[in-house]
């Protein structure tokens, strides 16, 4: 018999007992203005299910037995408390019967309340099925999952979406609207994925918007005008990194604009094109000849392969790309044979290799960095252990926005080795199982969180493979030659 079995009966009870007209011995006030309403409850439950409502109900002892509690709750709608009312009696909550404006504004209730159960309950329900809802309506949410420490959760998607697609938030329809605060924190962000003159094409948007009276033609502004944008920008402008510019985007996109920036800032940035142009020009000229040449990959492209650099030699999306990696192609699936077998055979005692997967019936790619060996072990299996490895995804080939990385954090578990699956990472976190005759290609290869900082998918459903390819990395070192 299961324990939980009488427990819905219970929660209908409960319910029936707040609906009850009798035995109630709180009324409480919810809402403000024209906006009101009296609810109905009972002391005891209050007391046991809030921690908020315990310590309000404590200071607003009765004089006599004679008079009824009553409490003010002016800060929470009384649509959005009737429903969080229900869930303190009856321990059930639906989600999916109400508008996502109201899920969010029962989170803001529940946060206030001190519903700490139901907090993560309902930041999972947003991100798991209203992703899209929170990128369109971002300026919202990442105002109030900063307004205190318990929306952790959704603190950590808005810094993904900033970091993986700012493009996203730049061009949402309420960008001209979010707060002099949120621009700031966007532009400080550090993992950004967008050039620093995107930032200040969006940043001088975002400021021109603020004064309705400002043109968006610069070549019509009055010294007033400038005066206008340098104060609502001032704040903001000097987190522009303007040395990342290419001298020629300074030129066209900053020295316009001169009389907004600060005197210091704009002449430290003169100052360090001048001392390193000869420099720039060679760098980015190396790094563009480099970003030129193919990759024999029928999954990934240059720009993947890009990516995966930095993230071997652990630097940011933003950071120069200093070390040039020959990706060469060892092992294909459907070349080599779609068995764990021969991925044994060719690949077993290489190490320094990434793998790449093409998921069955969709676009995805899914991958890994094994820095150590593989090896085949023919009895229960067994874990290499390193402190570099990392699996990740992309979206497509063509989309490199939207990624996933995930590094190892229990480098004892780090690569799994097993005669029958192909290239593994983790306790599951990336397991190609071999199937029942070692193809592996049948559909029961699956992600979860075990190893790994984070799922790289969003779904622990089983997958098949299309197609896969293991590479061997060599590192070349890119040497800058100046023509002084």
């Amino acid at each position: 018999m299961a324990d939980n079995k009488f427990l819905p009966k219970l929660s209908e009870n409960l319910l029936e007992i707040l609906n009850d007209d009798e035995y109630y011995d709180i009324t409480i006030e919810v809402g403000n203005n024209s906006h009101v309403k009296t609810f109905r409850a009972h002391m005891v439950i209050l007391n046991y299910r809030s921690s908020y409502l315990r310590r309000i109900l404590s200071t607003n002892k009765k004089k006599d037995e004679r008079t009824m509690t009553h409490i003010k709750l002016p800060n929470i709608l009384p649509e959005i408390f009737q429903i969080i009312l229900r869930y303190i009696y009856g321990g059930n909550i639906s989600l999916v019967e109400y508008d996502i404006l109201d899920v969010v504004k029962i989170l803001v209730a529940a946060n206030e309340l001190d519903l700490q159960e139901l907090i993560p309950h309902l930041q999972s329900f947003l991100i798991e099925n209203k992703e899209t809802w929170i990128e369109q309506n971002f300026n919202l949410i990442y105002q109030i999952s900063f307004e205190n420490d318990s929306f952790l959760d959704l603190q950590r998607l808005c810094k993904e979406l900033i970091s993986k697609q700012p493009e996203k938030i730049f061009n949402s329809p309420d960008f001209n609207s979010i707060s002099e605060k949120v621009l700031i924190s966007l532009v400080q962000h550090d993992k950004i994925q967008m050039s620093e003159v995107r930032v200040w094409e969006h940043v001088l948007k975002w400021g021109i918007a603020q004064n309705p009276g400002l043109s968006s033609n610069r070549s019509s502004y009055s010294n007033d005008d400038f005066n206008t944008l340098k104060n609502t920008l001032k704040h903001c402008i000097t987190y522009i990194k303007f040395t990342e510019f290419p001298p020629k985007e300074f030129l066209s996109k900053v020295y316009p604009y001169k009389e907004i920036i600060p005197e210091e800032l704009y002449e430290n940035s003169i100052k360090y094109f001048l001392d390193n142009d000869c420099k720039s020009r060679s760098e980015r000229q190396t790094v563009k000849e480099t970003r030129l040449k193919g990759i024999d990959s029928k999954i990934i492209t240059i720009q993947h392969v890009e990516l995966i650099s930095k993230w071997i030699d652990r630097l940011e999306i933003t950071d120069e790309l200093k070390n040039s990696y020959e990706f060469k192609l060892i092992f294909r699936g459907s070349r080599d044979g779609f068995t764990a077998e021969q991925f044994h055979e060719i690949c077993d005692n290489q190490s320094r290799t990434v793998t790449v997967f093409k998921v069955k019936g969709s676009d995805e790619i899914l991958g890994g960095y094994n820095p150590i060996e593989w090896k085949n072990d023919y009895y229960l299996g067994s874990y290499g252990k390193t402190k570099d490895s990392f699996i990740f995804s992309f979206m497509s080939k063509e989309i490199i926005e939207g990624y996933l990385i995930s590094r190892v954090k229990d480098e004892n578990r780090a690569i799994f080795y097993l005669n029958n699956y192909g290239p593994s990472f983790g306790g599951g976190d990336l397991t190609i199982h071999g199937g029942i005759e070692g193809e592996i290609y049948f559909s029961t290869s699956y992600c979860e969180e075990e190893s790994y900082e984070k799922r790289i998918r969003k779904t622990v459903d089983n997958f098949s493979i299309e197609e896969f390819e293991v590479f061997i990395i060599r590192k070349k070192i890119i040497n800058y030659k100046l023509n002084l």
